[in-house]
């Protein structure tokens, strides 16, 4: 199918975007890299008369890297992977990117059209949640800063408002060991299961570990239950079953094309198993 008749515009500057969004309201949408909204839009699931698209915008593109890590919105997901003061900073960032569909995706798809848009299947809204990273927003009303870990309520809720644009995400320096597991049906399909892991450790014992699950509840799922599980342990079979546990507790699944509940919930302690093994390594 083609998309209905739609004015398209492309600004040059935030301010410019901004006020295409004020002046056509809920007739408005930005886009990305446009791998969500252009096949929506084809099978015209939604009516958008006004299309901003945001490639020409400067300001939301670029890494900064320092003991802070600053990525604009507009970064795409080939960038994460070979820029190489980001890849040295932010590891995990590379190892998730290289998951994501092909390198074709990888070219267009963007950092901000992945979390912005609360797509519970998406990669790097829990890799965000993981990272205790910070999502700023842009709007009519000034810039905001919002955690990732209170980004999500609901499939495709957020806290982004429609006339808002995410323009930067933001994160302090990870140290320590990192992994990002993967289970999926086949190149290019949504996770089954994924399982984020960032942790310190120091003389053989975890120091502080923090958990992300994707695709496996309406929102990405920061586990803190399971993170905990792991501090002080040497993340022995005992450690990783009762992180796994606390995870289980955490997430909701959904039967679909992936698979029932139970085999969901059986990948996921896989995926966790694996990637609390391979961070720990790290370390």
């Amino acid at each position: 199918m083609i998309p209905n008749t739609f004015e398209y515009h492309r600004p040059k500057s935030i301010p410019d975007a901004l006020a295409i969004l004020t002046a056509h309201g809920d007739d408005a949408r930005v886009i990305a890299g446009g791998h969500s909204l252009i096949p929506v839009m084809k099978q015209r699931l939604t009516d958008i008369s006004h299309l901003v698209d945001l490639q020409d915008i400067g300001d939301l593109k670029g890494v900064m890297v320092g003991d802070t890590i600053r990525i604009g919105a507009m970064t795409t997901q080939h960038v994460l992977i070979t820029h190489p003061g980001l890849a040295a900073a932010v590891p995990l960032l590379a190892e998730a990117a290289l998951q994501i569909a092909d390198p074709q995706v990888r070219y267009m798809g963007t950092l901000g059209g992945n979390v912005a848009n609360g797509d519970p299947g998406n990669d790097m809204p829990g890799l965000m949640m993981c990272l205790d990273a910070q999502f700023v927003l842009s709007g009519p009303e000034g810039t905001r800063t919002v955690a990732a870990r209170n980004f999500y309520f609901g499939a495709y809720a957020t806290e982004r408002a429609e006339d808002e644009i995410l323009v930067a995400v933001e994160m302090a320096r990870p140290v320590g060991g990192y992994a990002y597991e993967k289970q999926k049906r086949k190149i290019g399909d949504y996770a089954t299961a994924a399982a984020a892991v960032q942790m310190t450790a120091a003389g053989g014992r975890v120091t502080q570990a923090s958990v992300a699950m994707t695709n496996l509840s309406d929102v990405p799922v920061w586990s803190e239950s399971a993170g905990e599980a792991l501090v002080g342990t040497d993340c022995g079979p005992d450690a990783v079953k009762a992180a796994v546990a606390a995870m289980l507790a955490d997430i909701n699944p959904t039967k679909d094309n992936r698979g029932p509940v139970e085999f969901k919930r059986h990948v996921a302690g896989v995926v966790l198993g694996r990637a609390i093994a391979r961070a720990f390594s790290r370390c």
